[in-house]
């Protein structure tokens, strides 16, 4: 018998030390505000569901973006031509 995988569960402080590293972002004017909205729509739906799930994903997406931020910013200021991105939302429109 396989034991499942234990879920996720960040840290007590995880949501203010995340909100620390948005703040000192150089795209913090954007992020915060994102971030925030996020936040309230999880927390509104755990108070309505008794779950956390909504805000562990939330902060999961978000620390994510927090990680790959650094390669982000380097692709973007080294020049590169990303002329040839493919969206992905329209791949997935084609299939449909």
């Amino acid at each position: 018998m396989t034991t499942p995988p234990t879920p996720y569960a960040p840290a007590p402080g995880a949501p203010a030390e995340l909100l620390a590293q948005l703040r000192a972002d150089r795209r913090a004017s954007q992020w915060v505000p994102a971030f925030e909205q996020e936040w309230a729509t999880a927390l509104e739906e755990s108070r309505r569901t008794f779950s956390l799930g909504a805000l562990y994903e939330v902060l999961q997406a978000w620390q994510a973006r927090v990680a790959s931020a650094p390669a982000v910013y380097a692709f973007l200021d080294s020049g590169r031509d990303d002329s040839d991105f493919i969206d992905l939302q329209e791949i997935r429109r084609r299939r449909r």
